[in-house]
C-alpha cells in the first residue's frame, strides 16, 4: 500500500475573541470559528504509533486559542500569525490551510458569516 496523501485537521474551533475594525466588535467581540488543515511528508507515524512523529492536536488548539486572544482589526493578521506559529512549532508540517470565520459579522445579515483562507507551503 502506497499512502499518497497525510493531511490533519481540526474543524469548528469555536472561541470568543476581540477582532473586527470597527470599534464595537474590537470592544465588545464576538464567536468566530477556525478550521486547519495540515500536509505532512513524514509518515512514519502511520506504522510506529508514535506521537511524537506526528502534530499534537492539542498544541495546534493552544496555538489557535493564543493567537485568538490578541485582538486584531483583520481575519487576515489572525490567520498569518497562526500560520506562522503552526510553522515555527511543527517542523513536520509541510503545507497548511488555516479559515477564520466570523460568525456574525455587523452587515445586518441573519445568518451570515464572513471568512478568510490563507494558504500556505514551507
Amino acid at each position: 500500500m502506497k499512502i499518497t496523501d497525510y493531511d490533519i485537521e481540526l474543524r469548528d474551533i469555536h472561541l470568543y475573541a476581540h477582532h473586527g475594525v470597527m470599534e464595537q466588535e474590537y470592544n465588545v467581540g464576538a464567536w468566530f470559528t477556525v478550521d486547519i488543515k495540515l500536509s505532512i511528508g513524514k509518515q512514519e507515524c502511520i506504522a510506529t504509533d508514535n506521537i511524537d512523529e506526528t502534530v499534537n492536536y492539542a498544541l495546534l488548539y493552544n496555538i489557535v486559542k493564543e493567537q485568538m486572544q490578541q485582538p486584531s482589526k483583520l481575519l487576515e493578521h489572525v490567520c498569518g500569525r497562526i500560520l506562522e506559529c503552526i510553522f515555527r512549532e511543527c517542523p513536520i508540517v509541510d503545507r497548511a490551510q488555516v479559515t477564520l470565520c466570523k460568525d456574525t459579522p455587523p452587515l445586518g445579515g441573519d445568518r451570515m458569516q464572513a471568512a478568510v483562507t490563507l494558504k500556505a507551503e514551507r
